[in-house]
């Protein structure tokens, strides 16, 4: 079978964005920002424009690292926190939650360090990401910004995949549809 492609513009830039299986009857378009600067940088300026005011921005690892990080830099090279889907030897502590999102197989755990999570105490901490879809990821980042005493002033994603894009609480950049097993977007 061939591949199909969803074509959109997004940021003021057009992509062709792979249509992938999720299962029998469900496809999702493929979106990915690693080794796309020009998109990542195009991203982070239109999702700047729209932020309400914040004191951090955090993101789940991996595909928002180069968002997160790039928002920090335009933003005058602030800190900026990771979700992390493992523990690491450096870490003083960690908080977590567990989370499923559409595109792992299997129940991830997110991790804080409690160092971050001092740092996050009382503070206003955007969320951000590449893509929201079930919102399971962002529930769990939320989770665990309450657990440091964070207070989460906003979310923001790139693209709001199907039932996202009716969500009220989370401002996005552009719709993105899901698609039939032929790869024919849902309305």
């Amino acid at each position: 079978m061939e591949r199909k492609y969803y074509r959109m513009n997004i940021a003021g830039l057009w992509r062709e964005l792979p249509i992938c299986p999720i299962n029998d009857k469900l496809m999702i378009a493929g979106f990915v920002i690693f080794g796309d600067p020009e998109l990542t940088t195009a991203c982070a300026e239109a999702l700047l424009e729209k932020a309400p005011e914040y004191d951090y921005l955090i993101s789940a690892e991996a595909k928002g690292i180069p968002l997160v990080h790039e928002m920090a830099r335009l933003a005058g090279n602030q800190k900026y926190f990771l979700a992390r889907k493992a523990s690491k030897l450096y870490m003083t502590g960690v908080f977590e939650c567990h989370v499923r999102s559409i595109t792992t197989a299997k129940e991830q755990t997110l991790y804080l360090d409690t160092a971050d999570a001092e740092l996050m105490r009382g503070k206003r901490i955007l969320i951000v990401d590449d893509v929201i879809s079930t919102g399971e990821s962002l529930r769990a980042i939320e989770e665990l910004v309450a657990k440091a005493g964070g207070i989460v002033c906003g979310k923001m994603t790139i693209l709001a995949e199907g039932e996202a894009c009716n969500r009220e609480d989370i401002t996005y950049l552009e719709p993105l549809p899901l698609f039939d097993s032929n790869g024919n977007p849902l309305k």
